[in-house]
């Protein structure tokens, strides 16, 4: 078993339990472009390796009560059925690379736009919520049934989306959503979605065992390791990591050198740690002083008569 593989799975087991998304995104490329492995069986490999991995990070979230399962219930009536057509259409096409390059492009320009909205919404204004008590939303059936289809449709063909393209919607669908709350309902609703792509191209011959028992080796771990933190972690920490995945899984989707993928987002991840460290300077310069220490205080400058 390749040891370097499970390292690769283990770095992105820890995206995956952190964001909810970025496995696909992430792990088909590297095994295709790191480790020559032909398309197919990476993309099946990687479905296989995914239906394993996300339970546990779903798990953890669940126990810290950050899944929303009405929309998880709706979200997988659509995903399910549709990931299965998704294997079926990719066999009628003869896995066509036109196909398969143009909904990747699509798909990484729409990525692109996700992570400039996130960026632009923290500019505009901070969520009054901040990381304070989840706010109940209002499930729309019919609009997240869609999501649904089209994310697990797009899975299917490519094995991206279960988690870059579907949290995407949701953020779109539901604003008030918290970014714990995304995260961890995203993790559980990918695991009958990846299962039942897995499932089809299981059935059609293309999965590799090994190749999956080698990623899960490493990933299983990680995405414990990113769930706890993801499932604890301040609602800005977790945002932020959400832009930093976005943007690395969308540049890699439009085909940018991985070189330059890592510059950039080594780039974005320097300019996040920069701003968040002039926002605590200033907030620490700004803190309102205690009531009672400022009585005391007066009492103290008193000179008795």
């Amino acid at each position: 078993m390749d040891l370097t593989l499970a390292l690769a799975g283990l770095g992105v087991g820890i995206v995956v339990g952190l964001t909810g998304m970025g496995g696909g995104a992430l792990m088909t490329p590297i095994l295709v472009l790191v480790f020559g492995i032909p398309p197919v069986a990476a993309v099946s490999s990687d479905l296989a390796a995914s239906a394993v991995m996300k339970p546990f990070g779903g798990w953890v979230h669940a126990r810290r009560g950050t899944v929303n399962w009405k929309l998880v219930g709706w979200l997988c009536a659509g995903s399910v059925p549709s990931a299965f057509c998704g294997v079926l259409l990719l066999r009628l096409l003869g896995d066509d690379e036109t196909v398969q390059h143009t909904i990747k492009i699509s798909l990484g320009v729409a990525l692109l736009l996700a992570a400039a909205g996130l960026l632009l919404k923290a500019w505009v204004g901070r969520r009054q919520q901040g990381d304070g008590p989840a706010v109940p939303i209002t499930v729309r059936p019919l609009p997240t049934l869609l999501i649904g289809v089209g994310g697990g449709l797009i899975v299917g063909l490519t094995s991206v989306g279960s988690g870059s393209l579907i949290i995407v919607a949701l953020l779109a669908l539901y604003p008030k959503l918290r970014a714990n709350d995304l995260v961890g309902t995203d993790l559980v609703q990918a695991i009958p979605l990846v299962l039942s792509a897995a499932l089809g191209h299981a059935f059609f011959g293309d999965l590799k065992l090994d190749l999956a028992a080698a990623v899960l080796l490493g990933s299983i771990p990680g995405v414990l390791i990113g769930a706890r933190i993801s499932s604890r972690a301040p609602g800005g920490i977790v945002r932020t990591a959400l832009v930093v995945v976005l943007l690395a899984s969308s540049l890699k989707l439009l085909d940018v050198p991985t070189a330059t993928v890592g510059i950039v987002t080594g780039a974005a991840v320097v300019a996040a740690l920069a701003v968040a460290a002039v926002r605590r300077t200033r907030s620490s310069r700004t803190a309102p002083e205690i009531p009672g220490q400022a009585r005391r205080a007066d009492e103290n400058d008193k000179v008795p008569a």
